[in-house]
């Protein structure tokens, strides 16, 4: 996966900053949807996931990706970052499955994308292991930037993880003119427009601060942060998630 770059700062002190409020407090879990505008099975699960942003403690997540592009169509919100998370995440459980809609929850538990209650058990399945959302991660913004707070654990779950901070426009409809979905108009929720590392946690406080300017653009409105172990390359448990609007 290939890191955007923007610039920021790593601080060892928590900055006093006055709070934005969060979209998502105390979540179950995170839900990535991997969606092609391509895609003749994709609008249901697209639907499917602007329903789960209803309820507080999921994060759902658009993750477009561009293999079907052959197909007639270049999905205009793709981006090769989301297409090698999936990849990564077949890796890491060691199967070959890829294939849209699919979901990924909490890192660790596939569904198909457009089964509601196949995305219900995912959740519940991951939630038995101690490890997916087990660290708060606090996101502030304010002063133009985004300020990304870890807390400091006697004992870093598994061998810590990498911290991912993820741009997201939060509702994109667009207009399909080609291809197995031509003649329909698809609104995708919370896409992530970009794969920035702000760094490592090793179970340490620490907090990184990047600026507004860095990463609003193209209609981004809010901004996700993972905490996740493993790699880009095969990605573990997603152990800490915030979803934080930027306005």
């Amino acid at each position: 996966m290939t890191t955007s770059r923007v610039l920021f700062s790593s601080i060892l002190a928590t900055l006093v900053l006055v709070p934005h409020p969060s979209a998502k407090a105390d979540p179950r879990a995170v839900i990535e949807l991997f969606t092609s505008q391509g895609c003749s099975s994709c609008p249901a699960a697209d639907k499917l996931l602007s329903e789960l942003q209803a309820d507080p403690s999921l994060i759902p997540l658009s993750l477009p990706i561009d293999y079907w592009d052959y197909l007639g169509w270049k999905d205009t919100l793709a981006i090769p970052g989301n297409t090698m998370r999936q990849r990564g995440y077949s890796q890491a459980r060691g199967d070959r499955e890829i294939y849209t809609p699919q979901a990924v929850v909490n890192g660790v538990v596939q569904a198909i994308g457009s089964d509601r209650d196949g995305i219900e058990n995912a959740v519940a399945q991951s939630r038995r292991n101690p490890s997916p959302l087990s660290v708060p991660v606090r996101v502030t913004v304010a002063d133009e930037r985004v300020t990304v707070t870890l807390p400091e654990r006697a004992r870093a779950e598994a061998s810590g993880g990498e911290v991912w901070l993820c741009p997201l426009s939060g509702s994109v409809p667009v207009g399909i003119t080609r291809g197995e979905n031509r003649g329909r108009t698809i609104t995708y929720t919370n896409v992530v427009r970009r794969w920035v590392k702000l760094g490592n946690w090793t179970g340490k406080g620490e907090s990184f601060t990047v600026p507004l300017d860095a990463i609003r653009f193209d209609g981004v409105d809010a901004v996700a942060v993972l905490l996740q172990s493993g790699n880009a390359e095969k990605p573990g448990p997603i152990l800490g998630a915030s979803l934080t609007s930027l306005y």
